[in-house]
Formats: C-alpha cells, structure tokens, sequence
C-alpha cells in the first residue's frame, strides 16, 4: 500500500467534515466544526500549516557521508523518530462512523508501536473511551501517552488511576481543552487550571506529565513551576480559539526560555519530515501529527500507520543528509535560513 492509495481510500470513508486532502493545510475544511475545521474564521488551521512552510533551511553537503540516525529518547523510552501520533477524540463524529473511539485507538496504539512510536490517545465524555485507550497502551508495554482533559479533580484523579493500573508510564493534559464547547457547563467544572491545582495533580499522577496547549513563555515557564516534565507547544489545530499565532511563530521563545529544563514538544500543521527537521530546528525536541494519523488509520488500518511513519522517517533522514547533520543532537538553530 502506497501513502496515495491510503488517502484515496480514506476518502471513501473520512467525512462529512475531513476531505483526506492531498495536503492536510486546513483549507478544504476552513471553518467547519467540529473534527478537523478550525473555530472562527478557520485561519488558524490554515496559518499552522502555512508557517512551516515559510521556514527555510540550509543546505550543507560537504561533510562526512553517513547514516541519519532519527532515534528520539523520551523520559527512558526510544523511538524510531521523533514524532508522536496526536490525541484525538470522538472520532465518529469528527472524521466519518467507520471507527468508534475504542476502535480507533485499539487499532492506533500497537500500530504506532510497532512502527517504532508513540501515540497519544485523546479522552471524551464517554469514561470507556481513556479507560479502552489506557488498556491499550498497557497491553502495549507502556508505548503511548493517555491524554486527559481537564476535568473536576476527582474525575481527574480517577482517570490517573484508571491510566496507572492499566500500565500508562506517562501522562498528558490538553490544558487549552478548556476552550472546547462540550467542557463548559459541566457540573462538577471542567476548565482552566492554576498552577496550584496542576501541581496537585501532576504530584498526584507521580509519572512524566505533559501539558498540551502551551502558546507562550509565561505559560511555558507556569507549566514548568506546576512540575510538567515536558510541554506541547500547540494551539489546538486552531479548534478552541481563532485569532492566534501559529505554532512555529511561537516555538522559538518558548524553546529558548525552557529548553533542557524540559522536554518541548510541538503541533500544529507539521505533515512531513522536513516539517519536522524545520521545528528541531527551531528548539523543539519532537513533534506531534493528529490529522495525518487520523487518515492513516481510516485509509489503511495499522498498515497506513507504518506506511505514514516510515514516510516521514525516510523524509527527515533525508533532510538531515542533505543538511549535514547525522543526528538529532546536531539539529540546530543553524540549520535555518
């Protein structure tokens, strides 16, 4: 199976709202929600996709000729590359009935290990959705990162234990989920977070934790003081609030106030391995993908999975190559234009 034929088949079945485009830039989709479109105007979407193509990179040939190692080291456990598949929840409806959440992440957990990632797994109204995702990750000897959102403490806390029973070795929250229309109004709350209250239950989940939808220094340096061991720079696909920057434009300052006091990962709009050379580049350790994922998955099951990674690997070796660079650890802020 080839990356075309997996999108000509997920066109047959992604849908109403994702087209399973040739490029996933946000354009085809635009405002459309929920599932892949973009609140507001849709720009954000489109703006996520249109920065990394406004960075450049150097060139650089006249070095010694060898191998591109990509392997990427997170919080003791090594991957084939440094990316990531994103969460995504309620499937069905956002991307077309072939899957239920369960399925989805069933079928895209042991795919992204054996291909040699990771995926994040999303979380829903439905408990059976993190519960599923969480034995999913368990079976697979800890390889994926259940992704709550941010809930009442109690719920929060029971979904923690829910994750660390089922085997989970790591943790995220997608902080800037407050800003989805299904949290408001929630009784017990849902929503925003003091630094307080996310050390609490960073302490309590007492494993790496990841906070996701961080979008400035100050927010980066309050994840850092809550005790995040790492954070995800990401606007959410552009989903919970228009007007925003895009990711790369903000990447660097963030990177340049945290960078080896945590681990600094980043979203929105990356679609290939130059993508992902670009933001190591600018100061990320590794990159998350959730669209691209999606339509792997309804195109071509755990095989569209791995024909997907093995793309991107083959891209960023390349582009390592062809920039002079053998490892991850030699990506700079040199290598851009």
């Amino acid at each position: 199976m080839t990356y075309q034929e997996i999108l000509q088949t997920a066109r047959t079945c992604s849908g109403p709202y994702c087209k399973a485009c040739p490029v996933c830039n946000g354009r085809a989709c635009g405002s459309t929600m929920p599932g892949p479109g973009a609140k507001g105007t849709g720009a954000v979407a489109v703006r996520n996709y249109e920065a990394w193509q406004d960075v450049y990179l150097n060139m650089d040939t006249i070095c010694e000729n060898g191998p591109a190692d990509t392997r990427f080291t997170l919080f003791g456990q090594t991957f084939d590359l440094p990316v990531f598949a994103g969460p995504v929840g309620a499937v069905k409806l956002h991307y077309g009935d072939k899957f239920t959440d369960q399925e989805y992440n069933r079928m895209l957990v042991p795919a992204c290990a054996q291909a040699g990632i990771a995926a994040f797994t999303g979380d829903g109204t439905d408990p059976g959705v993190f519960t599923a995702a969480a034995q999913a990750i368990g079976e697979n000897r800890g390889r994926g990162i259940p992704t709550v959102k941010p809930w009442d403490r109690d719920t929060l806390f029971a979904k923690l234990d829910q994750g660390k029973a089922a085997g989970a070795q790591m943790f995220a929250m997608d902080i800037d989920a407050a800003g989805l229309p299904f949290l408001k109004g929630l009784t017990p709350p849902a929503g925003s977070k003091t630094v307080a209250e996310l050390r609490e239950i960073i302490e309590y989940a007492g494993v790496p934790f990841i906070l996701k939808g961080i979008m400035t220094v100050r927010g980066a340096r309050k994840a850092l003081e809550a005790g995040a061991a790492g954070i995800v720079v990401s606007n959410h696909g552009g989903r919970v609030q228009d007007g925003v920057p895009a990711t790369a434009e903000v990447l660097p300052a963030i990177a340049g106030a945290v960078k080896g006091q945590m681990t600094v990962l980043v979203d929105g709009g990356i679609r290939s391995g130059v993508d992902v050379c670009k933001a190591l580049a600018l100061g990320a350790d590794a990159c998350i993908l959730a669209r691209p994922y999606v339509t792997a998955v309804y195109g071509g099951g755990a095989e569209g999975v791995k024909v997907l990674t093995d793309k991107l690997k083959a891209e960023l070796a390349d582009t390592m190559t062809m920039c002079g660079v053998h490892s991850l650890a030699e990506i700079s802020r040199d290598l851009i234009f």
